[in-house]
């Protein structure tokens, strides 16, 4: 079989379906004939800019209310041109904290969930299946890998919070692809050995008909001689 793929692929054929887990791997980075990327390696950036915008809301708001607050209590005994001189120094106030505190959390949340997106993805199509053990390997390796600067205390409780957190965010994950019907690894082998089977017919119609045409031209050849043979018999 292996002689087979190879030898259609070198002789134009289409390429052969990839079969071990380093072929998927490298895959997933890698763009189609329409210059797009698979659709797992798309949902993973579209994740980190959504993890990245929860993540500057959920540190931001918080901060601009406090920080609007603080500013209030105690700018009691300033002295501005008007009321809303006041209130934009008090938004002013509140904006910085916005930015500062946002960010910091904008950056990590990304971070995150794009470790944790990139890794179960690895799995998923390292092992040719999608299962909730991947997802609980990826929050693990993800939380340690984020306190690992703490010692060995953080690394262990990074592995809990992690596979902690990748657990119940897999079997919701799961229970989305169950209601689809499929999960993403199961939809992209079907769309890979589809699109290879579509491949493999068009190949093999281009060679059926370059072997009748080449069949006809070898006998439109070969018909002079014979008449030339018989003409020199009769002869």
């Amino acid at each position: 079989m292996a002689e087979l793929r190879g030898a259609r692929a070198g002789s134009g054929g289409p390429a052969p379906l990839p079969q071990t887990g380093w072929e998927r791997l490298r895959e997933l980075w890698r763009r189609d004939e329409q210059q797009q990327f698979p659709e797992e390696t798309v949902n993973i950036a579209k994740a980190a800019f959504t993890a990245g915008v929860v993540g500057w809301l959920y540190g931001g708001l918080p901060a601009f209310v406090s920080a609007r607050k603080a500013f209030i209590e105690s700018s009691h005994g300033e002295m501005f041109q008007n009321r809303a001189d006041a209130v934009q120094s008090a938004h002013r106030a509140g904006l910085r904290s916005f930015i500062r505190y946002g960010w910091r959390w904008s950056w990590r949340v990304a971070a995150f969930a794009t470790m944790f997106n990139v890794v179960s993805t690895g799995l998923s199509a390292y092992r040719d299946k999608t299962t909730i053990s991947n997802f609980a390997a990826a929050g693990g390796f993800t939380g340690a890998l984020f306190r690992m600067h703490l010692g060995l205390q953080g690394l262990v409780g990074g592995i809990v919070f992690g596979t902690a957190f990748g657990v119940p965010a897999g079997g919701l994950l799961m229970a989305m692809y169950g209601l689809a019907g499929e999960t993403l690894q199961e939809k992209r082998s079907r769309e890979r050995r589809e699109l290879y089977e579509q491949k493999l017919a068009e190949w093999q119609s281009r060679l059926s008909m370059t072997e009748i045409l080449g069949q006809t031209e070898s006998n439109a050849q070969g018909r002079p001689e014979m008449e030339r043979a018989r003409e020199l018999k009769s002869y």
